[in-house]
């Protein structure tokens, strides 16, 4: 399953090479941004776009409304998992069989 994490970008490290900084949930991270410019968007037009990032590369634009949407649901799967890890801990009183 391929899952892109949104991201809003925060600078242009290179114009030319297609790298930015994107911002997802405080933490900073280079991407390449060349699924999402062109010349219609060109580079130093993106700051401040949403994208999902996949794999180091911001695949698609995205709106900041579908940004917070799919970043709630990713921490209420993260928190649905952590309450089924706590489940399995919490039913194994012996070894396991």
């Amino acid at each position: 399953m391929c899952l892109g994490i949104p991201g809003q970008i925060t600078k242009i490290i290179s114009a030319r090479e297609r790298r930015a900084e994107v911002e997802i949930n405080g933490v900073r991270r280079e991407v390449n941004i060349a699924c999402i410019a062109d010349t219609e968007h060109p580079a130093e037009s993106c700051v401040g776009d949403w994208v999902l990032v996949h794999v180091g590369f911001a695949m698609s634009r995205i709106s900041e409304e579908e940004a917070a949407l799919t970043l709630d649901v990713l921490t209420q799967l993260g928190e649905a998992q952590l309450e089924m890890d706590r489940m399995r801990e919490s039913g194994r009183t012996g070894p396991m069989a």
